[in-house]
């Protein structure tokens, strides 16, 4: 004798009892929840989710990698920019599988309550879209780890997220329910980038009702609460919609919504005071060993030997000189009197990449630049001589191949030309390089304590003659 109970794929448990089983034993099959979670749709929901989202941190590597404040801004805004729609399409593709399959009758007419129905079909793509997030995230975490030297990934930031893809998913989910429309998925995708994407370029606080909005950059920190306030915001949509199309005491959505509204409120009114300045910002890590102190921001300690490393040549060429600022600083903002500003290191890709400079002669040539010239006045600008011995200081101390073959190629077009202007000028360049060359080691020392200690005049006629 046996007891057989059916089912649909929405999650109506199905057992199987058979008394002639050995020992009178009961086989009873899977439970559907753990089915639909090894089987079927959600599994490939997940893995389509970490190749997208995982592909596009891989393209954009050189620009995270090495800060764990850029690698966490752009995991959160490929997350959210992209794998929000792809969950949502995911969710709502899924929720149009009875409809499809024609089995809808079926399971309406299941013992089970529509809410569970509905948590037993859905859940499973938002827990493996929700895995997958996770996966992608350990990937990007551990390939930032070797090159970042300060600070660490925060934890809830992510947890934000992926309720966040969770909302999205179980909102897909209803839409796909509700639309009887085969092309809904991909259209729900287009319009949720759409949603998500178009608000990052307002300037209104309620940009921030956007996930997508939050801040971008590696040196701002989220207050405290402004995680729990996104996941309440989206999480409370989420949460109204599915009691309104599954629960059946459909007045139980205004709880979640009045919580969603809380929320928006608190961001909108809030806005770009949900983040503050990382410390690390403010704060520098130096070298003192040489002259003038290379400092660098605390972001980033372990820039420190590879900035003193490309500026080796220029410090060597400095030593016993007087009249030099006292350090190189890496600070936001204008170097004060006694400084000469670094040359920038963000954002990443750029100048910097994987903890290391991509050109240390032209970074060496940029420092050397703001070192003779600081930021001189529009009469010292103006002036041919005195522009003339900024530039040949700046090209002394960091010699560039790159300047050197475009000035031959200058000089090769203007005298093809017959451009005598231009010829002249690069032919006077060139002979005060010399003369600053051909100088003895104590002369020039002299000679370059004498231009330091104009280097911030606004006169011209006070720089020294070369």
């Amino acid at each position: 004798m046996s007891t057989l109970e059916t089912g649909t794929e929405t999650g109506i448990e199905t057992r199987i009892r058979t008394a002639s089983a050995p020992g009178g034993r009961t086989r009873t099959a899977p439970h559907p929840l753990r089915s639909e979670l090894r089987r079927g749709f959600a599994p490939w929901a997940g893995l389509a989710f970490s190749a997208t989202v995982g592909i596009a941190m891989a393209m954009k590597a050189p620009q995270w990698q090495g800060s764990w404040g850029a690698t966490q801004a752009d995991l959160h805004i490929a997350s959210t920019l992209l794998g929000g729609p792809l969950a949502a399409a995911a969710g709502c593709w899924h929720g149009g599988r009875e409809r499809r399959r024609r089995t809808d009758e079926l399971r309406a007419s299941a013992a089970r309550g529509t809410l569970a129905q509905f948590l037993m079909a859905s859940l499973p793509v938002a827990a493996w879209i929700a895995a997958a997030y996770a996966v992608v995230a350990a990937g990007v975490f551990a390939a930032t780890w070797p090159y970042a030297s300060a600070s660490r990934p925060l934890l809830s930031p992510a947890l934000a997220d992926a309720a966040f893809l969770v909302a999205m998913t179980l909102l897909g989910h209803v839409v796909g329910r509700l639309v009887a429309w085969r092309p809904a998925a991909p259209a729900l995708a287009v319009c949720g980038y759409l949603a998500l994407g178009v608000p990052t370029y307002g300037t209104a606080g309620i940009r921030h009702l956007s996930p997508a909005s939050a801040s971008d950059t590696g040196d701002l920190l989220p207050v405290w609460w402004q995680p729990l306030a996104a996941t309440v915001w989206v999480a409370g949509l989420a949460a109204a919609a599915v009691l309104a199309c599954a629960a059946s005491r459909k007045y139980t959505a205004l709880l979640p919504l009045t919580a969603a509204a809380v929320a928006a409120v608190l961001i909108t009114q809030t806005g770009d005071r949900m983040w503050r300045d990382d410390p690390l910002a403010h704060q520098q890590v130096c070298d003192t060993s040489v002259r003038p102190h290379i400092c660098v921001s605390a972001l980033y300690p372990g820039l420190l030997p590879e900035v003193k490393a490309a500026l080796s040549g220029l410090t060597q060429r400095l030593e016993g000189v007087e009249n030099l600022p006292v350090r190189f600083e890496d600070l936001a903002g204008e170097p004060k009197p006694d400084e000469a500003q670094l040359p920038m290191l963000t954002p990443m890709g750029w100048t910097l990449v994987r903890g290391e400079l991509t050109d240390p002669e032209r970074y060496a040539g940029e420092a050397a630049a703001a070192l003779a010239a600081g930021d001189p006045c529009e009469a010292r600008l103006g002036d041919e001589r005195a522009s003339r011995v900024d530039s040949t200081v700046a090209d002394w101390l960091g010699p560039s191949r790159v300047r050197d073959t475009i000035e031959r190629d200058s000089l090769r077009w203007a005298q093809q030309n017959g451009d005598k202007k231009v010829v002249a000028g690069i032919e006077a360049d060139g002979a005060a390089r010399a003369r600053l060359a051909s100088m003895g080691d104590d002369e020039r020392r002299a000679w370059l304590s004498r231009y330091f200690a104009t280097a911030d005049s606004c006169d011209p006629k006070q720089v020294p003659a070369l």
